[in-house]
């Protein structure tokens, strides 16, 4: 988290906000919906791809930052649709350690 008044700011969030932001600001996405609209917090939520020449249907961008370690594999009941294979993402990341794996070790324990 980066933005949540009542929480500090979490280890690699700079990070893994200048990643987000680097691979998506003002290009163009696709977003696929799972259940919900929004979140707790109202957030808007979606899987985003990002259409490239050598992939058009899109590099997924939920994807790559679970499995380069700039997030968590977190999902909330009933946005499940991808929850397996990011545990399977967030494991590799962290056997490998990507990130915030690498990153904030004393701070996961």
């Amino acid at each position: 988290e980066t933005k949540q008044p009542q929480k500090k700011l979490q280890c690699f969030g700079k990070e893994a906000m200048n990643k987000n932001k680097e691979l998506v600001e003002g290009k163009f996405v696709k977003l696929e919906k799972d259940i919900s609209e929004t979140d707790r917090y109202q957030r808007l939520l979606r899987y985003v791809y990002l259409p490239t020449d050598a992939t058009p249907s899109g590099v997924f961008i939920n994807d790559y930052l679970v499995r380069e370690g700039y997030a968590y594999a977190a999902t909330f009941p009933p946005d499940i649709k991808y929850a397996d294979y990011f545990r399977t993402l967030q494991q590799e990341a962290m056997m490998n350690e990507k990130g915030l794996w690498k990153n904030c070790k004393k701070n996961l324990n």
